[in-house]
Parts: C-alpha cells; structure tokens; sequence
C-alpha cells in the first residue's frame, strides 16, 4: 500500500482524517485502514496477552463523532475475523472503556475508544488500553509496524459480538461512589438534593453526567445545555480550554443561577467547572482544587503537573503541605512520572495537565474527566451541607496578573533540530541579561525567573511535541511586566530567520 501509517501516530495514540470536506486535508482513516488496525490489534493481543484468541475480549466505543459509526464497524470487523471476541459499547467515553477490563463483571483483555478528543468534526482516532492502562508510544509504533507490514492472524474461528450499552454501569458506578464518600445521615441517596448544578457536554460523550448521575442524586440540572451528541459540534469547540466554550458554561450558570456549572471535552477524560459567580476553574485553578482535596486526605503527596503551570500554583500546593514536581508537557508524561515516583516510595496521588488531563492513584492513574468531576461533587456536596461553597478552597491561589501563550512557527523542514538548537543556545543569552536567571528542576524546554525589574514573572520556551512549533509561555505579576520579556527575548530570537516571531511584534497590553 502506497500510505504512510506513521502519519497515523499521535504519541500513545492514532489520530487521522476521517471525513473529506475541509481544504488541505487528505483523508487517511479510510474504512480498508481501520479494518488493517483491527486486524493488527488482534496480532499485537497475541503478542502480548497469553491466551487464545478465541478466549480474548475486548471492548470497543465511539464518542459522537460522525466517522465513529463506520469505522467502529470496520474495526471490529478486522478483530472478529482474527478471532476476537468483541462487546460494542456504542456511544462511549475513553475513561468507561479502560473500566471495563477492571471491572469484573466485563472483565475485557483490552479496550478500544474511537476518538478524535476536542479535535474537528472530521478528524477521528483510537486511544487503546490493557490492564497495564493506556498504550505507551512504543505500543502504537508496533501496532502501525504490524498493521504495515500485514503478517495478520488466519485460520481462527470467527469471534463473537454483543452490543452492550456500558455506560450505565459506569455511571451507577460514580453515583455509588459519591454516595458512600458524602456519606450524608440524612440524604444518603440524594447527597446533592438543594444543588442546582448544569452540564454543557458540548455535544460529545458527557450528556450522561446530567441525567445519569447528577439528577440520580438529587441535583436540578435544569439550564444543562448541549447534552444530545452531535459530531457536527454546532454550538462550540467541545474543549474546556476554548474560550467560547468557556464563555458559554459561564454565562449558562449566571442565567441558571446555577451554583455549579461541568463542562467536558469529547471524550470525557477532560472537565473543567465553573462557580456560582461564573468564574472558570480550569488549567492552574483547576489543579488547585485538585490538590487542595487530595492534600487534605494524602498530606505530603506530590503533585505532579506539566511544564507550563505558575509560579503561584507551587506556592499553593506547598502552603498546603504538598511538593509539587514540575514535569514535561503530555498526560502520559505526567502520568508516568507519577507512577515512577510511587514505585520510588515517593507518594504521589495526583498527575495532572494544565489541558485538564486529571489522574488520581486511587482511580488507576487513568485521566478520567467525570471522576475528577465526581470527587469534585463529593467535596461540594460536604461543603454544601457545612454552609460553604467550592471557590473557598482556592481563595488563596496567588493568580498572575497577566499571563500569554504564543506559538512561533519554525519554517524548516527539520523543525525538530532547529528548534533544540534555538533552545539550547538560549542559555548562553540568559546567562547576560540581568535580573533572569534560569529556573530549578527544569524537565523541559528552557523556563526562566525573570526579577521585578526584568519582568517580574517568568517565561518558558519549548519545542512542541508534534507541531513545528515553539510554544512560548509567559506570565507576569505586572500588568507591563508581558511587553518588557518580549523585547528583551526578541533580541535573541530574531537572529533566528526560520522563527516567525510576528506575534511577539504584535503583542499589545489589552486596555
């Protein structure tokens, strides 16, 4: 075949074109592309789980995405033939599909998501999982190999498949949760009975959490929107770092007079919340929660985050009787830090991204949006009760006064090596301007401390993990303090004639 599969790799996952329609892109999920995947999926279980294939199950969904119905069908199509015994959970969330190998009454040897996460309506992609959690990169670099190279399994008998709508057992499993951790005398079913708390699911996978859980336990959802899937995605990006969509849960709860507001992505294994006052908590606010919940139970636990989190977030976790560890952009790349750290006697309870990728040891390290949402509901149903509401917890976050991401293009076909080059010989330029100077325990890219009178934050530049870009982030306790590390990093990175730095140029401090 005349196709590049490593085009399909996405880190630990497959992402591709599955639709045509929008200019410049080619479609490379075709339905014969999918069918080779399940076939490949099929040889790597065999590899990798001892048993026969016809003793072998797993479990496959799809959230809302228009493609999902088609290559679902073609997918499962390739692992029936090798003999795979397959449950078709439909409309599905990522998280849902890793709990039915844990869970003991589907027990799969693996599971299967068809999801694109917060990407365009014509875009789609696998996320995989085995008892030992999510595919590593390494895995998905073995499946594309087999899938090119078409050894597939032959002579098995053709396996079984049921349809079996999973997500209602997933859901009663989060009602049952927040029930016994609220615990309430009084209300022990309906914990959440007084609270007004709406949803807005974006039209993904997340329309669940209102009726399935939320209303079970006695919360008026009423002023939820968005709940119905539609891989159109006709009313905002399903995405709780898009600013539209957070716009739009914001304005939802004021209108609902809600005293909580969900938002989801796609997929469900990102959320983000909003309070009564329409204040959005996600990124360093929602790590903040985070933290301040697991530290009240696991006091001493680090918290391991991605590279771009403030400097003001460490203060908060520290005040709060955590370390946090500063690590490298990608959930996986925190996950498995955190893991790392527990198998080093170092208790680690929470690795967590800025994007709102959220996992908790005692919830399998898997980035699960609506348990992070359900353990966030148990605090608010405690607090609720006790005459208080959720914004208390981060009151004490010291936010920044101003804060900007830019992306600078790097024209070059060999982005990857000019990049670092651009990178490691920041160094020397720091090491000259006065009042900055280069950041502790730094796992990726370069982050400097910038003083008061050099711009009074810090900043951090880093090549990004699959674009031909370097992301630059910068925050600042004064409202100048943005232009001020502009200007003095420009003279370093104009010297540089494949960095399109247009967007430094033009940065101007909004009135």
């Amino acid at each position: 075949m005349n196709f590049s599969w490593k085009d399909l790799q996405n880190g630990s996952d497959i992402r591709g074109t599955a639709l045509s329609g929008v200019a410049g892109e080619v479609v490379n999920l075709t339905p014969e592309i999918v069918y080779r995947l399940g076939l490949s999926l099929a040889v790597w279980l065999s590899a990798h789980i001892a048993r026969s294939q016809n003793n072998v199950t797993v479990s496959v969904g799809i959230d809302s995405r228009l493609s999902g119905p088609d290559l679902k069908q073609h997918f499962c199509k390739g692992l029936l033939e090798s003999g795979i015994n397959v449950f078709d959970f439909g409309l599905a969330t990522t998280p849902s599909m890793f709990m039915s190998i844990v869970d003991e009454k589907t027990h799969c040897d693996a599971a299967v998501m068809i999801t694109a996460s917060h990407l365009p309506f014509n875009r789609n992609g696998f996320k995989f999982f085995t008892s030992k959690g999510g595919f590593e990169k390494d895995d998905i670099t073995e499946l594309l190999s087999i899938a090119e190279n078409g050894n597939f399994l032959s002579g098995h008998p053709q396996g079984s498949m049921r349809n079996l709508p999973y997500i209602k057992d997933y859901a009663a499993y989060l009602v049952s949760l927040i029930k016994n951790r609220v615990n309430h005398p009084d209300n022990f079913d309906t914990p959440l009975k007084g609270l007004k708390v709406i949803v807005d699911a974006g039209n993904g996978a997340g329309g669940f959490f209102a009726s399935l859980v939320l209303e079970v336990l006695g919360a008026d959802t009423s002023g939820s929107q968005y709940l119905e899937p539609d891989g159109h995605f006709p009313n905002h990006a399903p995405n709780p770092e898009d600013a539209q969509a957070m716009a739009a849960i914001q304005e939802a709860v004021l209108k609902a007079k809600a005293d909580l507001g969900i938002i989801f992505d796609t997929d469900v294994d990102r959320a983000a919340i909003v309070d009564k006052y329409g204040n959005g908590i996600n990124r360093n606010r929602l790590i903040a929660l985070l933290a301040s919940i697991i530290l009240e139970e696991h006091p001493g636990s680090t918290i391991v985050t991605d590279s771009v989190t403030s400097e003001g977030l460490g203060h908060f976790i520290e005040n709060h009787s955590g370390f946090h560890h500063r690590y490298k952009r990608g959930y996986k790349n925190v996950i498995n830090e955190a893991l790392r750290l527990n198998a080093e006697g170092k208790p680690c309870w929470l690795a967590i991204e800025t994007s709102g990728h959220a996992a908790m040891k005692e919830n399998y390290f898997l980035d699960d949006g609506a348990y992070v949402i359900a353990r966030i509901m148990i605090k608010v149903a405690q607090l609720y009760h006790n005459g208080t509401s959720i914004e208390k917890l981060i009151e004490d976050l010291a936010e920044p006064v101003a804060s900007k991401e830019f992306r600078i293009k790097i024209n070059d076909d060999n982005f990857v090596a000019y990049g670092k080059n651009v990178i490691n010989r920041l160094t020397s330029f720091i090491s000259i301007i006065k009042g900055w100077d280069l950041a502790k325990n730094n796992y990726e890219g370069i982050r400097v401390i910038c003083d008061q009178s050099s711009g009074n934050g810090w900043f951090l530049l880093r090549l990004s993990l699959h674009d031909p870009v370097l992301p630059l982030n910068i925050e600042s306790d004064d409202r100048t303090g943005i232009p001020i590390i502009i200007e003095k990093l420009s003279q370093y990175l104009s010297h540089y004639d494949k960095l399109d730095i247009t967007s430094l140029k033009q940065y101007k401090i909004k009135p």
